[in-house]
């Protein structure tokens, strides 16, 4: 587990380095690209995070599926049963600072969504390997809700977060697909 809090070190002090107009440029790319993917397109409820800097920005993303009539949910952590849900998001004010800074739903303001009804998840993390493993943040949280997820996942990262490799564990679920502001990487 050192080796992995060591890349997570790393990966955002190299991400602490990028300059707010190469994070706008780059997350604008990045969300460009996605636009033009056919899980994108296809998918009618869309799962994403509510980013938080150094993380791609999400904001532009949610404001254009909400654009396109599509729906948007966002996660819930319970960190007594290290768990997520999915809720309903239709503003941004419905939501909270809760852990570390995150912004969630509150729960009197959103409906939780099952997963089944979920098309796309856009599954954030720190770094990734082009087979389309993630180092998240380490609370596990996504490896335990997409472990039997149906729908499509997908990660969007820039390239200073990929990298050649990290030990994977037996949990460790990889992505269909990253994609970057100068490439999209197909897993499967």
């Amino acid at each position: 587990m050192d080796d992995k809090n060591a890349i997570r070190k790393q990966i955002k002090d190299r991400l602490s380095k990028v300059s707010i107009p190469l994070y706008e440029d780059y997350s604008y790319k990045i969300a460009g690209r996605l636009f033009e993917d056919e899980a994108w397109k296809q998918a009618q409820v869309i799962g994403i995070t509510v980013s938080k800097r150094p993380e791609v920005d999400t904001y532009q993303i949610i404001r254009k599926a909400w654009e396109l009539g599509k729906q948007v949910v966002v996660p819930k952590c319970y960190p007594k049963d290290r768990r997520l849900s999915f809720r309903t998001l239709s503003g941004f004010s419905q939501l909270e600072s809760v852990y570390y800074g995150l912004f969630e739903p509150i729960e009197s303001l959103t409906t939780e969504i099952e997963a089944n009804l979920i098309d796309l998840i856009i599954v954030p993390g720190l770094a990734y390997t082009r087979e389309g493993y993630r180092l998240g943040f380490g609370g596990g949280y996504y490896d335990r809700y997409i472990t039997n997820f149906l729908g499509k996942t997908l990660s969007l990262a820039f390239n200073e977060q990929l990298i050649p490799q990290f030990s994977v564990e037996e949990h460790d679920i990889p992505v269909s697909k990253i994609i970057t502001y100068d490439e999209i990487i197909n897993i499967k």
